[in-house]
C-alpha cells in the first residue's frame, strides 16, 4: 500500500527545470497494489545565484537569485501488481529576487503533462533480502504555448521529451536497500520567438534542437518503525550528449550541452490512522555542472492511496 513520487518530483532539466528528465521518471522500487490510486499534492522551492557558464562557475548580478516555485498534483494507479501508469502536471512560477533593478521579469504558468509506465520485470526472494528489476519509460508535451527560450525564467524546455530507464534495486532483511539506475533521455525540437541563434554555428529558423541526455543514479536508503518511515541518500548524475555552452555575456538558450551531478536526501512517511495518508519531502543540491545552475530545491508534499474499486482503506 506504499508508492513513492520522489523521481517524478526530482526531475530536473537545465535553467528550466522541466519534470521529465525527470525529469526526472517512475524509477522507484515500489509498485502499486492492482487497483490502488495513489495521488500527490507537492510543492517545491528552488533558487540559485550561480551558475556555469561553460565549466566556469559565476554569479550574474542582472538576474541576482532566481527562484522558482511549483505546485505539482500528481497520480499513480496500479494496472495490475507488476504495471504500473503514472500521470503528472507542474504549475510553476519564477522571478529574480531585488536587485536586480527589474531587468527581467519572471513568468508563469502550467508547464508539461508527464505520463509514465513502470513494470516489474524480476523479483526474487533470497535467505538475506529481495533483489528486484523493473524497466519504465516517461513522456512528457508542453500544455501551455510558455517561451523556452526565455532564459533562466523559462518554465520549461518546451520539447516533447522520452525516457527510458533500467532499474534494480536490493532489499536486505534488516531494512537497508541500494538501487541503481540508469537511462536514456530524448528530448525534441523547441520553438523559440526568434529567427536567427548562433549555436557554434549560425541557424535561420526559429526552430531548435534541444540536446539529448544520459542520466544515472545510486540511492542508498533504509525503511524504520516497521516500514512506516523510509530515508534515502541519493546521487544522481545528468550528461547531454550534444549542445554548445553558454556564451559569455549571454543567457542560456534550450541548445546548451547541459551536464550536472547532484545529491539529495529524501524521507517519507506513512500515517496507519488515518491509512493510506503520507508525507513527503526531500532536499537536493548540484555540485557540480556544466551550463547548469548550481540548484537548491526544497520540497514537501501529501499523498493518499487507497483501493480505486474497492474500499480498502
Amino acid at each position: 500500500m506504499k508508492v513513492h513520487f520522489r523521481q517524478l518530483i526530482l526531475l530536473i532539466g537545465v535553467f528550466c527545470v522541466p519534470y521529465l528528465s525527470l525529469a526526472q521518471t517512475p524509477t522507484d522500487g515500489l509498485m502499486m497494489p492492482k487497483g490502488d490510486i495513489c495521488f500527490l499534492l507537492n510543492f517545491e522551492y528552488g533558487q540559485f545565484d550561480h551558475y556555469w557558464e561553460g565549466e566556469t562557475l559565476r554569479k550574474n548580478g542582472t538576474i541576482a537569485k532566481v527562484q522558482r516555485r511549483t505546485a505539482m498534483v500528481m497520480a499513480a494507479y496500479g494496472i495490475t501488481k507488476r504495471l504500473d501508469v503514472y500521470a503528472g502536471l507542474p504549475y510553476v512560477s519564477t522571478n529574480s529576487t531585488t536587485p536586480n533593478g527589474g531587468k527581467f521579469a519572471g513568468t508563469s504558468g502550467i508547464q508539461d503533462l508527464a505520463l509514465g509506465l513502470k513494470y516489474e520485470v524480476l523479483r526474487h526472494k533470497g535467505e538475506r533480502g529481495e533483489l528486484t528489476v523493473f524497466g519504465s519509460v516517461l513522456f512528457s508535451t508542453p500544455v501551455s504555448n510558455y517561451l523556452s527560450d526565455y532564459q533562466p525564467y523559462s518554465i520549461g524546455i518546451g520539447a516533447p521529451q522520452i525516457a527510458w530507464r533500467g532499474i534494480l534495486e536490493y532489499e536486505w532483511n534488516n531494512g537497508f536497500y541500494a538501487r541503481v539506475q540508469g537511462g536514456y533521455l530524448w528530448k525534441g525540437y523547441t520553438q523559440a520567438e526568434r529567427e536567427y541563434y548562433y549555436n557554434d554555428g549560425s541557424y535561420f529558423t526559429s526552430w531548435m534542437d534541444v540536446p539529448s541526455a544520459w542520466t544515472y543514479e545510486a540511492v542508498v536508503g533504509k525503511w524504520f518503525m516497521n516500514k512506516s518511515l523510509k530515508t534515502e541518500l541519493s546521487y544522481n548524475s545528468s550528461s547531454s550528449t550534444s549542445g554548445d555552452d553558454i556564451r559569455a555575456y549571454n543567457a542560456p538558450q534550450p541548445t546548451n550541452k547541459v551536464n550536472m551531478d547532484r545529491i539529495g536526501v529524501f524521507a517519507q512517511y506513512f500515517f496507519n490512522n488515518p491509512k493510506g495518508l503520507g508525507l513527503v519531502a526531500s532536499y537536493s543540491r548540484v555540485i557540480n555542472g556544466r551550463n547548469a545552475p548550481e540548484l537548491s530545491v526544497f520540497s514537501a508534499g501529501v499523498t493518499y492511496q487507497f483501493g480505486l474499486f474497492s474500499a480498502k482503506n
